[in-house]
């Protein structure tokens, strides 16, 4: 009997859609928040040296982005205190709020799910500040519909690794067979959450992932279709 539903974060609940020109004006904000200039070529040594670095396929240590950060001020001549450096991160986080874009059912979904009984988690691989991804689901109306939300800056491990699975799992207190996971992508979603027991379903309404392997158990066209496919599961 199925129990839980658990939700990749990033196009799957959220489409994430940043426009052009966000990476130098959160770099620019983040300046203005400690009241100093913007480093000349930060923004292009950031991409060349350092961007690359927080997506590589396969890799499932998290970066340390604050730690990331500081070094790159540091190339520039930029030295700053734990205090300077957590205003900075937080003023360049809040520029990238205009590329979350939840989808117009996310809220009705967990809703209608939580009424029916199921105990909801989001697993995500993101490697800013927890602090500020948690404000970002609250402000987001997300939090309050969710038993549990990790992140992999909490832990340190991104998906596929069974730790973030597991320990949400864990928080909500449900065993793998009894819970369906719901995810965009098949090498970190799907292929994570399998792994580890669970049924799973790809979500395809903002993207269809190429990848062929491995199958998912079920695949959702619309948001709403996952509710069918839990209740269809807990029906068994």
């Amino acid at each position: 009997m199925l129990e839980a539903v658990l939700f990749d974060w990033g196009d799957t609940l959220m489409r994430w859609s940043p426009s052009d020109g966000m990476l130098e004006a959160g770099h620019a904000a983040g300046f203005a928040a400690i009241g100093r200039e913007p480093s000349a070529g930060i923004t292009d040594r950031f991409r060349d040296a350092y961007i690359t670095r927080f997506f590589t396929p396969g890799v499932v240590e998290e970066v340390e982005y604050p730690a990331e950060v500081r070094a790159l001020l540091a190339e520039f001549g930029e030295e700053v205190d734990d205090d300077e450096l957590t205003r900075f991160l937080a003023a360049e986080h809040a520029v990238w709020a205009p590329a979350h874009h939840l989808a117009d059912t996310t809220h009705a979904l967990l809703e209608t799910l939580r009424e029916r009984g199921y105990k909801l988690a989001l697993v995500s691989n993101a490697f800013d500040p927890p602090e500020l991804l948690h404000h970002d689901l609250a402000a987001l109306g997300v939090a309050e519909r969710l038993d549990t939300a990790i992140f992999s800056s909490e832990l340190g491990r991104r998906k596929p690794d069974p730790v973030i699975f597991r320990e949400a799992l864990s928080r909500i207190e449900v065993e793998p067979a009894r819970a369906l996971f719901v995810g965009d992508t098949i090498a970190t979603d799907i292929a994570g959450a399998a792994a580890v027991g669970m049924r799973t379903c790809q979500a395809v309404w903002f993207r269809a992932d190429a990848d062929e392997a491995p199958e998912p158990d079920y695949r959702a066209f619309t948001q709403m279709d996952v509710l069918t496919i839990a209740e269809r599961l807990r029906r068994g």
